[in-house]
């Protein structure tokens, strides 16, 4: 089982926005894991083209290039880490899609067993709650251990300095408590 200093923690961002709070969000975890744990982004989300399942393995003998890259990056890490905006009351469709594509085959769902964490930002008052909710529920279908924790950032905009640094403190605080829990091991209850 990896401990704190041998883990590689995926960050997801659920914007595909360049300037996304959740990107922003990705950046601070980067600084804010455990001693010696790591984060790696997957950054081509918008690569993934709609699920279809005629363009699936079944079909075609091989899933598109960025979503086996996708599949190879959550399999290749010990934990996930997903930050998602709302939208819509949900999350974006382009998340919702590459973990579509991610379940395909359900044998080889890289989630399946995973350890993931999911935070989630927005300029409204609310955090993301509705978004993060329902993307907890996704992933309990994939079968990820599931961290059952929301940490929202409303007003997301006043959150980060002009170079994109996380300067709200209690934020900031509750994020690094969840690294930590994310990269224990075992899993919290």
């Amino acid at each position: 089982m990896a401990t704190p200093e041998s883990v590689t923690v995926l960050g997801i961002s659920g914007s595909l926005r360049a300037g996304s709070h959740n990107r922003k969000i990705l950046r601070a975890a980067a600084e804010l894991l455990p001693p010696g744990a790591r984060l790696v982004t997957f950054d081509r989300l918008g690569d993934i083209p709609p699920y279809n399942e005629d363009d699936d393995a079944g079909t075609t003998g091989q899933q598109p290039e960025a979503v086996r890259e996708f599949k190879n990056a959550i399999a290749e890490a010990d934990r996930v880490l997903i930050a998602t905006p709302e939208y819509n009351g949900s999350i974006p469709g382009q998340l919702k899609n590459a973990l579509d594509w991610a379940s395909r085959p359900r044998a080889e769902d890289p989630l399946r067993g995973k350890r993931v964490a999911v935070v989630g930002s927005t300029n409204g008052l609310f955090g993301a709650v509705w978004a993060q909710a329902e993307l907890r529920k996704i992933l309990g279908i994939h079968g990820a251990e599931v961290l059952d924790r929301e940490l929202g950032l409303p007003l997301a905009m006043d959150a980060f300095d002009e170079e994109g640094n996380l300067v709200e403190d209690g934020f900031r605080d509750a994020l690094r408590d969840l690294l930590e829990d994310l990269a224990a091991s075992p899993v919290p209850a």
